[in-house]
């Protein structure tokens, strides 16, 4: 039994699926450039989803008063550096619906990528949130052929769906996604998916284990 992970593991996280006798293929389906931006911004209120939002803001040295965060992951780096989170969700839709009941009137600053998704935004722009767009980082796609044999794939990320299926199939593939949004961009290549319990690495690594040694 081999795996495909379209982000590069380190090696606690290939022993999960090695120590159920599954072989492990990873490479980085799609790559991280940080961008320059305004370093002078004092944020009363932050709207951060990912890992590398956290990196970009942390090394402008952004003030950011309150954070409104999407991921354990994301919760976890923002306060290792001194941040206060006030709210974490799984999804950005979920924070999107909590700012829409509870901060009406605030001002908040959203620190995102360049394909970030829609439903935050546009939940914000529907209710009259008032907030500003701020791209930190760039996602683009390294679209490769992988030509080893393998059984099933970990998607962490709809562009890393994207850039997959450019050059390959999912077809007779049973595929492990961090979430539902990434569920959803893998529907249209294969019926065979499973989602994870939490949007982290670790649970979409001991969810295909478990999966694939039944």
């Amino acid at each position: 039994m081999t795996i495909l992970s379209t982000k590069i593991l380190n090696q606690e996280q290939k022993n999960v699926l090695t120590k159920a006798n599954i072989n492990v293929i990873d490479y980085n389906a799609i790559t991280i450039d940080f961008l320059d931006f305004d370093d002078e911004i004092i944020a009363d209120n932050a709207i951060i989803t990912s890992k590398n939002a956290v990196k970009a803001v942390i090394d402008k040295k952004v003030v950011i008063k309150n954070c409104f965060c999407v991921g354990e992951k994301t919760k976890t780096r923002l306060e290792e550096n001194g941040q206060n989170v006030s709210k974490t969700t799984n999804y950005g839709a979920d924070l999107a619906k909590f700012i829409v009941k509870n901060h009406k009137n605030e001002h908040f600053w959203f620190f995102c990528n360049n394909i970030r998704r829609d439903e935050l935004p546009n939940m914000l722009t529907k209710n009259n949130i008032s907030f500003k767009e701020v791209e930190v980082y760039k996602t683009s796609l390294n679209k490769q052929i992988i030509s080893e044999a393998f059984d099933a794939v970990l998607f962490f990320s709809p562009s890393g769906i994207e850039s997959f299926t450019a050059n390959n199939n999912l077809k007779n593939k049973t595929v492990f996604c961090i979430g539902k949004t990434t569920a959803e961009a893998a529907k249209p290549y294969t019926k065979n998916i499973h989602i994870a319990n939490k949007p982290t690495i670790e649970s979409v690594l001991q969810l295909a284990a478990k999966h694939l040694t039944k």
